[in-house]
């Protein structure tokens, strides 16, 4: 997600006076670079870990996060990682298969409230786990809704198909704005699986066989993924959103200056849309047939398979699991907390705050992408596949090419070694 993007390489070291000689020293990398308001509540909480014992200090190293996952490889290659290291949650499986991580040594107990998106696994072992997650909304105004007439979904009740389908329709007909709908084409980047994955799961397909995960034949262009890819060139061919080249400025800015009536976003866009309007509200993910589902799983935090620490990595991360350091995470940047207890803290997400909505979004509909060392190239595939179906391409022909290049993945990787 593009919440946290940077321009500069910055390093962060924090010791504590006095305790500093006597501890080890564990290295961490960050994604986060450029983001201040991020880094200040991560170096909060290093500082207040190197005080709080006498056995470890941690030195953090911050990275733009679109060069984060190179520089990760790179150093796997060359031997470099570090001790503690963040990883975007689809990747974790990806990363524990390749041998950048090693199993994180934590009570399961401790996370046991947490959300299930934060928490990464990989046959069946944790691997991370997130300080916050994110979550996706159908956003309008409720005049909007109101004026045309269109039922108000819930969480209990969302919109089908039928009632989604024609309310795009009664808005674009009003001709009172450039579109009814904004998806966030511009967003070219991990936000086409993370956001549209959802629509193909709730019309019943994936981008792969989960069970075994061994191919995408049937599921990524059987009848229901068909379907779906049908309905989503629907919506470029009757012009219900904006196409394949609309800029970030267009997604980022459109909704609050009223070209969209409906805007498809993540939480983290959720305080300009407050500050723009008073009448915002967070509306439940359509129901295409599965179910209504959003995307779960942000970026979380592991130790790597070179530490010779472990020890030490996972005591700071449960350190940093402590529900006033998520709390903070959530009031400095939006975030959604991961435990009720962090949300009960937070200025956004406790009872009848502004974003209470997104907790429960995240909660009742939240879905992992697939939890497989392939997921990298299906992600990939995925998207290519919907930019050309967006584009005019048959749909069959590009979920079909989808399907091949997925498939041939996992024969190349032998399957993956799912257990």
């Amino acid at each position: 997600m593009n919440h946290l993007l940077g321009t500069s390489i910055f390093a962060v070291a924090i010791a504590t006076a006095g305790a500093a000689l006597a501890q080890t020293e564990l290295s961490m990398w960050y994604h986060g670079a450029g983001n201040p308001e991020e880094a200040a509540v991560l170096n909060g909480i290093v500082e207040d870990f190197n005080a709080s014992q006498e056995d470890w200090t941690v030195v953090v190293e911050s990275f733009p996060q679109n060069s984060y996952n190179d520089s990760v490889v790179a150093a796997a290659l060359s031997g470099n990682l570090p001790d503690i290291l963040d990883v975007d949650g689809p990747n974790t499986p990806n990363w524990a298969w390749a041998g950048y991580l090693q199993p994180l040594p934590i009570d399961e107990a401790a996370v046991e409230k947490f959300l299930p998106g934060v928490l990464g696994y990989w046959n069946d072992e944790l691997y991370s786990v997130g300080l916050w997650d994110a979550a996706v909304a159908m956003t309008t105004r409720q005049p909007t809704l109101d004026k045309y007439g269109i039922r108000t979904p819930t969480l209990e009740e969302p919109w089908t198909r039928e009632e989604f389908d024609a309310a795009l329709q009664t808005i674009k007909d009003s001709g009172d704005f450039n579109y009814p709908l904004d998806v966030g084409m511009a967003d070219k980047g991990e936000w086409y699986p993370y956001a549209f994955g959802p629509f193909l799961w709730s019309f019943g397909g994936d981008m792969v066989d989960r069970e075994g995960y061994q191919s995408a034949e049937g599921v990524l262009n059987g009848d229901e993924a068909l379907e779906f890819g049908e309905w989503w060139q629907g919506l470029f061919e009757n012009e219900m959103v904006p196409g394949t080249s609309q800029d970030m400025a267009d997604h980022d800015n459109g909704f609050q200056n009223g070209e969209f009536a409906i805007t498809w976003n993540g939480n983290w866009k959720a305080l300009p849309y407050l500050e723009a309007y008073d009448d915002v509200v967070f509306l439940p993910a359509p129901d295409f047939g599965n179910g209504p589902i959003i995307g779960a799983a942000s970026w979380q935090f592991a130790i790597s398979s070179a530490t010779e620490h472990p020890e030490g990595g996972a005591a700071f991360i449960e350190f940093a699991m402590q529900d006033e350091y998520l709390a903070e995470f959530s009031n400095a940047m939006g975030l959604i907390p991961p435990t009720p207890e962090a949300a009960a803290m937070s200025d956004y997400y406790s009872e009848g705050a502004p974003m209470e909505v997104f907790y429960g979004l995240s909660e009742a509909q939240g879905m992992k992408r697939p939890e497989t060392p392939g997921y990298v190239v299906q992600a990939l595939a995925f998207r290519k596949a919907l930019t050309d179906i967006a584009d005019g391409a048959d749909v069959a022909d590009a979920l079909d090419s989808a399907v091949d290049e997925i498939d041939a993945d996992i024969e190349r990787n032998q399957g993956y070694g799912h257990q």
